[in-house]
């Protein structure tokens, strides 16, 4: 059986690491270099750098912090915020980062998706889905949680597996920064029905939470933010519990 993963998500803007509540009310979280070091030091399976204001600022990710953490870090390293074309992509590779997330540039070319896997390989890209729930049906949302769209995330998120993508970072922006858990039924009904593997995001608070979302959910693996930057969880701990609920994980 596959080792389930661990995975800190370094938000970024303005070139620090933030955190917030449903996508709003920003706070300060450290250096991501610093971060990003102490996690591949401490046991962190991957890394997530996603330069949340790209998009909406309309201007690349930042090269240069990409280049500092990536070569600071000795684990897989996802990079993602304002990708558009395959030479974002190239640039980002060429700086360190190991996979590209890409999530209102897939929504509105969604042959994107199938360009860098052509090019580079599924492994390479990772589809960033962050959904809502409204009226019942969780809705995908573009441009860092701000636009609505009228894709239902699971007829989304089984598209973009048939495009090329690797796996898909499914972000719940309900439970996001609440720390009340991540939303298990959404991430079964996806991870049941697609072939390749979610990482849940949104809601992570206690080490029960991650346990949950690992089994009940499927995920494939679990990705937080503040719980990991402020030391409410420390990942070798994390770790050596998921171990004691018989999860597959790597110590």
């Amino acid at each position: 059986m596959l080792c389930k993963r661990i995975i800190p998500c370094l938000d970024i803007k303005d070139g620090r690491t933030v955190k917030g509540t449903n996508f709003v009310n920003l706070r300060d979280a450290g250096n991501p270099v610093v971060l990003a070091t102490h996690y591949s030091q401490t046991g962190a399976d991957e890394l997530v750098f996603l330069d949340i204001t790209a998009t909406n600022e309309k201007r690349k990710t930042l090269l240069p912090l990409v280049y500092e953490v990536a070569k600071n870090i000795n684990i897989p390293f996802t990079v993602g915020g304002g990708v558009t074309t395959l030479h974002d992509v190239d640039a980002l590779l060429a700086n360190g980062a190991d996979k590209i997330a890409i999530n209102t540039a897939a929504i509105t070319n969604p042959n994107l998706i199938s360009d860098i896997a052509n090019k580079y390989g599924s492994q390479c890209v990772v589809v960033a889905i962050d959904i809502k729930l409204i009226n019942n049906q969780y809705l995908v949302h573009s441009h860092g949680g701000k636009t609505p769209t009228t894709l239902l995330a699971t007829a989304w998120a089984s598209q973009v597996a048939q495009l090329g993508a690797g796996e898909i970072l499914l972000t719940c922006m309900d439970n996001d920064g609440t720390k009340a858990g991540f939303a298990i039924d959404i991430t079964k009904i996806i991870s049941q029905q697609i072939p390749i593997p979610v990482i849940a995001s949104g809601g992570g608070g206690t080490m029960a939470h991650f346990a949950q979302v690992l089994t009940n959910g499927n995920a494939s693996a679990a990705l937080a933010a503040s719980v990991f930057h402020y030391n409410d969880i420390k990942i070798p701990e994390l770790k050596t519990y998921l171990h004691q609920q018989n999860i597959p994980i790597r110590l």
